[in-house]
Formats: structure tokens, sequence, C-alpha cells
């Protein structure tokens, strides 16, 4: 599986993420090429080498109008100092005029729904509706840059999954067009809901409300770097000194299947209920066994048995086997160790004739497999006289 691994230990925004993914790209000046001749007013995007650090990377460069805008990330005042060279935009002005660029559909329609989060979010700030919402602090064009930007390079690299880790927001406090604020500012901290993130001691906003969009909208999964392959690293500087290196990273890279050892732990029972072994395989699930199983087998008096199997980590053989003596009639258990592969497992969303279907992806080993959650393809079939087949096969398509 084609993963994309982002590093966000230092913060996150969109300027330096666009930097970062502008680095594993092999067509760098097409890319650039791309952008300059999109038709922004004034826009233009520069790739600069910069180090931190002793770390050489790229910082991504947007004038418009041969100015800089004062609110990138790390090295200004604040993203949400924006606003002093452009008229105020509503996010249709801004939705109409991706719309009009030279970029694929799906491009224009994942910065679109970035910029619906940014304005979701503001509206929550401010306790406005979208029709009042005015960009003065993410919506100028160099932010347009940056949101199409990383939809474009994403579109480009065609990860299969992206991965985050927890966001460092930074401390201290950020001037706004509303005063002085806490870091993370209002509209970032909403962003960020549901994510896990963190503080520190560098003093400053590390993670703008652009930066924490664009990991809303594309990130699947929040957590340490997965077991992969990395073939390519890109580096996204900022331009304020820290003393750490100010940059995001990035990894581009095969994931690996899961595989490793577990171990098996049995118990023959002949004097259990069936409502009994049901509530001891449920509770050992719910407490982290990797799989329980029951089967029907014969013990000596050719009395008819279960042997009840529960599968674990090796960590955690000790609790699971305390459980089954208490949860289970037996004196004794077995335990072996055995080898285990796992194909990597996530969950997406597709639209379907009849509405959005969650499906499980499986891949691994050059094996790919997809199912439809049942429930929610039952109730489809159930509802528009359809067979389960039918769906199945939409789904499949």
């Amino acid at each position: 599986m084609r993963t994309l691994y982002i590093d966000c230990s230092m913060g996150a925004a969109g300027d330096m993420l666009m930097a970062a993914l502008f680095e594993l790209l092999p067509e760098k000046e097409a890319f650039l090429h791309k952008m300059n001749s999109l038709g922004l007013p004034g826009v233009k995007l520069a790739a600069e080498k910069k180090s931190s650090c002793g770390i050489t990377g790229t910082h991504m460069r947007v004038t418009v109008h041969g100015e800089e805008e004062g609110g990138h990330h790390h090295g200004h005042e604040s993203e949400h100092g924006h606003g002093h060279l452009h008229h105020h935009h509503g996010l249709q002005q801004i939705t109409e005029s991706i719309r009009r660029l030279d970029l694929p559909e799906k491009v224009k329609d994942d910065a679109s729904a970035v910029f619906q989060l940014i304005a979701e979010a503001e509206c929550r700030v401010h306790d406005t509706d979208m029709n009042h919402i005015h960009f003065h602090e993410v919506g100028t064009l160099d932010a347009v840059a940056d949101v199409t930007g990383c939809c474009l390079l994403l579109h480009l690299l065609k990860a299969d999954r992206i991965i985050a880790s927890p966001v460092h927001v930074g401390s201290g406090t950020v001037k706004c067009a509303h005063g002085i604020l806490p870091v993370p500012a209002p509209a970032t901290a909403l962003l960020l809901r549901g994510i896990p993130a963190y503080g520190g001691e560098i003093q400053g906003e590390l993670c703008t409300p652009t930066g924490a969009a664009l990991l809303k909208y594309f990130v699947r999964d929040f957590g340490p770097m997965p077991q992969m392959i990395t073939e390519a690293l890109g580096y996204g500087m900022g331009t304020k000194a820290f003393d750490r290196a100010n940059c995001i990273r990035v990894m581009l890279g095969e994931e690996q299947p899961e595989t490793g050892e577990a171990e098996e732990i049995s118990a023959n029972l002949d004097d259990m209920t069936a409502e009994e072994i049901g509530f001891a395989i449920e509770l050992l699930l719910e407490k982290g066994a990797l799989d329980v199983y029951a089967q029907p087998i014969v013990m000596k008096k050719s009395r008819p048995a279960v042997k009840l199997t529960c599968l674990c980590r090796p960590e955690d053989r000790d609790r699971m086997t305390a459980l089954m003596l208490k949860h289970t009639s037996t004196i004794g258990l077995r335990a072996v160790r055995v080898h285990r592969a796992v194909l990597e497992r996530h969950a997406e969303k597709r639209q379907t004739p009849w509405g959005e279907v969650t499906v499980k992806i499986s891949q691994g080993y050059g094996v790919r497999k997809v199912k439809g959650e049942f429930d929610e393809m039952a109730e489809i079939a159930r509802a528009n006289g359809l067979s389960l087949r039918e769906v199945e096969k939409e789904i499949d398509e």
C-alpha cells in the first residue's frame, strides 16, 4: 500500500505542507509552471532552498503582486493577519474562483471542501451563518494557492493512505484581526476537534487554520509512523528560527502488512451453557483479544463439548489466561505461539446511486479486498427493493 506519513511535530501550515509534498514530486518544474499559470491574480510561487538546524528543505514562497503575505506560518505574524493586501472574500467567491481554475475536478472538489471546513469553523467562532463569513483571515489569494497547491500535489502523488502524527500547536498567544488570542487560535482549535494535538515549549502559532483544515480533510489516521519502506522524503521549511528544526517532514513509501507472533490459548469445555460461552467470547473480545471462537468437539466418554480458543498478542497472554480461567469452567488451559500475517485494513465512504456506503478495504501481499458494511447495504436493499448482490455489485464497480 502506497502510504504518505506527515510528521506534525513542528505543527502544520498550508505553505509548509505544500513545500514538503513538493519535494516528493519527480516533476517539480511542471508543478510550479502549472500553479503559476492558473490565473490567480498576481500570485506567484517560487521554491527556495532553506536550512534549519542543519536540515535542508524547501520554502515555498508565495507572493501576491510581488509581496509575500504577512501571515505565513512560523515566520511572520500569523495566518490570522491575512487581509491587508486584498479585499475580503466570501466562501462563494472563493469556491467560484477555484471552479474556474484549470485543475482536475477532484482537485477543485477537494480545495472547495477544505475551505468549507474553514468556513464552518469561522461560523462557530463568530456565531454567525455562512453568508456573513468573510475570509479576511485565511481566504486571501495566497491561502487559495496553498490549499489548491496541496490538493494538486496529493492528487499527483496518489497515496492510498495518508497518516499523520499528533499535531504540535505551539503555545503562547497569537495576534489576529480580532486582537490577542491564545494558541491555538479559536478556528484552529475547532478544526482540530477529534485530532490528537498537544502544546509545547515553543512560543508561537505552529498550526494554522489552513493546516488544520488540510489535515482534517485528508488524513484518515493519526498516530505513530507505520511499518513502511520509505521511497522519498520531503522537508517543508518555515522562516522563523527556533531551537528545533522548523519544518514539516513527509515520507512516502510502501506500507508493510502487519506480521508477527500471537498466542493461541484454548480450553475444552463440556459443562457450560451456550449463553455462558457466548458471554465469555464477548468479554474476551472487549478486553483486547485479537479473535475468539468456539468449535464443536467430542471429549472422553463421547461427550459433545466446545473448544474455546482465544488469539491474543504475546504481551496479553497472562491477562487473557486469567480472564479465561475466571469466566469459563475450565481448570486448565493450553497455549501455543503462532505466526500471523494480516492485511492492512481501513474504511472509507463510497457513493452509490442510493446514497453513501461505508466500505472496508483490506490489502497487502499483492491482494486487495473490498467489502461493504452489511447493515448499510441491507438497509439500501430493503428501501429500494434490491437484492444484496445488486448493491454489492455497485460497490465493487
